[in-house]
């Protein structure tokens, strides 16, 4: 598959289609130049299409469109719920440090204005013996602003 910059851009936003090979939809056969295999926000989009627009069966047009029926089902509610933010997928992973709720931010930040030259291991020990809530030195160092 030919590197172009569409597909570097969809790769690097983790939004390439898993089986691009799978994909068999005859708009993708018949005009690669313009419908990417490889793009996997074009291939939801293009799969509910067929099924809304061309009366395909939720079966026939995932398998064209490298999908099982459940991802099918999924694709559709997500769309349905969101548009074409809903094709997108989410992120993997957390979407930021759970440990880090405001109580524990003003704690760290309380200690270290009272006490700057108390080392970040010193104050995650703290924070442990006062809120139970067990942080890595290195997070602290992020949390106040750099290496200590």
């Amino acid at each position: 598959m030919e590197e172009s910059a569409r597909y570097r851009a969809l790769e690097g936003a983790g939004l390439l289609h898993p089986a691009p090979d799978a994909v068999m939809a005859q708009a993708f056969l018949a005009h690669p130049e313009f419908f990417a295999c490889f793009d996997k926000v074009q291939v939801k989009y293009e799969m509910l299409r067929a099924h809304v627009m061309d009366g395909e069966t939720a079966t026939a047009a995932a398998a064209a469109h490298g999908y099982s029926r459940a991802s099918f089902y999924l694709v559709t509610a997500a769309f349905e719920q969101a548009g074409m933010v809903g094709l997108l997928d989410e992120r993997p992973g957390r979407r930021g440090p759970l440990k880090l709720s405001p109580e524990v931010l003003t704690f760290l930040r309380d200690r270290h204005r009272e006490r700057p030259e108390v080392s970040a291991i010193d104050l995650a020990s703290e924070l442990e013996r006062a809120m139970g809530v067990s942080l890595h030195r290195r997070t602290v160092e992020r949390v106040l602003g750099g290496g200590r």
